[in-house]
């Protein structure tokens, strides 16, 4: 996942060799390997299908998606099968008759990554891989508005954060996560949101503890703890103007799916 702070630029991402063998080791959740640990079917799995022409009944431009911390892809290729119907054997560039189009931005702030991204990609006509520090806006800025403009957009019509926010929180403290999710809030018309249940910081800070590595620096200091679902739909929704929309359930690893909508969404075709 994508990660610079916001009281000061993150480093850049730790080296293949300077992390070893460890999959733990990895305190921004780039993962090498995350797709062994966390399927994507155990995501995709628990969203109907159709769900993209139930949100956008009436859309006759390409669909705007964009998946923040994407990993390697393998989720963001996942969510593109399924969202527009495709079998997994079938990777045609172009959706099937009367599926929806869609145009999806995957970012991620380790460059490695998104490099296999690309390199795997079954769809590289719709789905874009780039190595981004979200958190960064003298990178995030441009390079988002020069993908919207090349359609004449100024927001994403649905968004996708999985398993992020615990990366942006532990690394940039709460102030990080509420700067985070109203960023999200201010992109994306929909947003589906996988949070990390505070167990999992617990997890993420033993496992560099055992490593012998400097702890997450904000982790002693969070105040937003505890149900950290529960924390961000507060969040979501009292201070970012939107509204919880369904929760499609939880996945094998006990972590919820949440769909936002915006509340003051311009409508469809507008922009």
């Amino acid at each position: 996942p994508p990660g610079a702070g916001s009281s000061g630029k993150m480093a850049a991402p730790i080296s293949r060799e300077s992390r070893g063998p460890d999959p733990g080791a990895a305190p921004y959740g780039n993962f090498p390997n995350y797709s062994r640990f966390h399927p994507p079917e155990g995501r995709v799995s628990l969203l109907p299908q159709g769900l993209l022409s139930s949100l956008f009944p009436a859309a006759t431009r390409p669909l705007l998606g964009l998946d923040v911390g994407c990993n390697s892809g393998e989720l963001s290729v996942a969510l593109y099968q399924h969202l527009l119907g495709l079998q997994d054997s079938d990777s045609s560039p172009e959706p099937p008759g009367g599926a929806k189009e869609l145009k999806l931005l995957c970012c991620d702030i380790d460059p490695e990554l998104i490099r296999r991204a690309q390199q795997s990609s079954p769809f590289p006509a719709s789905i874009s891989f780039a190595s981004l520090d979200i958190m960064d806006p003298r990178a995030r800025e441009p390079f988002l508005s020069s993908f919207l403009q090349r359609f004449g957009r100024s927001r994403f019509d649905i968004g996708f954060c999985m398993s992020v926010t615990m990366w942006i929180h532990l690394n940039h403290g709460d102030r990080g996560l509420l700067d985070f999710l109203a960023l999200l809030a201010s992109l994306c018309t929909f947003l589906l949101v996988e949070p990390q249940p505070w167990r999992c910081y617990r997890a993420a800070a033993r496992r560099l503890r055992r490593l012998g590595r400097r702890d997450f620096e904000h982790f002693r200091s969070l105040r937003i703890n505890g149900d950290m679902a529960q924390s961000i739909t507060h969040i979501l929704t009292q201070q970012c103007a939107m509204e919880l929309v369904c929760s499609f359930g939880n996945t094998a690893w006990d972590r919820s799916l949440l769909l936002f909508r915006a509340t003051r969404a311009q409508p469809q075709g507008s922009d």
